[in-house]
């Protein structure tokens, strides 16, 4: 297994990934526009996304996102998206994705990861604390939805 950093050379075979991660969080499948989301943050270098390929077919991604804390006065990643496809699950691909995130936050002298899972995600809630994630109990997440975004 290959951990690389994608670039727009395959964001058509990452995108692919990216709308079956979107479907698995119960969203309509839109290829076109999963593609032009991808395409987008890295034209804008708004995200890093690394993709795991068995040969070159890609079988999993991690997507971050530049955060920065106030309160640590320091650059945070946001480890928003993490896939594997399901005939590739339980071979150790998503602590790989995972590792390369870490080592992502220690090249650019991050304070940490911070991500946000679902608290069904069986499968999350069971691997996150394996790498090292602590869960936070001590805040609340909200969310604001805006009631005029259309979405895609």
């Amino acid at each position: 297994m290959r951990i690389a950093e994608a670039d727009l050379e395959k964001i058509e075979e990452i995108a692919k990934l990216f709308d079956a991660y979107r479907v698995w969080y119960r969203q309509q499948s839109n290829l076109a526009a999963s593609e032009q989301f991808l395409r987008d943050r890295l034209r804008n270098q708004e995200s890093i996304i690394y993709v795991a390929f068995d040969e070159d077919l890609a079988v999993g991604f991690t997507q971050l996102y530049p955060l920065y804390s106030s309160t640590r006065l320091a650059r945070l990643w946001l480890l928003n998206d993490l896939y594997v496809t399901p005939e590739y699950r339980g071979q150790g691909i998503s602590i790989q994705l995972i590792e390369r995130a870490k080592e992502l936050a220690r090249q650019t002298g991050a304070a940490g990861l911070s991500l946000e899972t679902e608290k069904n995600n069986l499968i999350g809630n069971h691997l996150y604390p394996r790498t090292d994630f602590e869960v936070d109990t001590e805040h609340f997440v909200y969310f604001w939805t805006n009631p005029e975004f259309l979405p895609r």
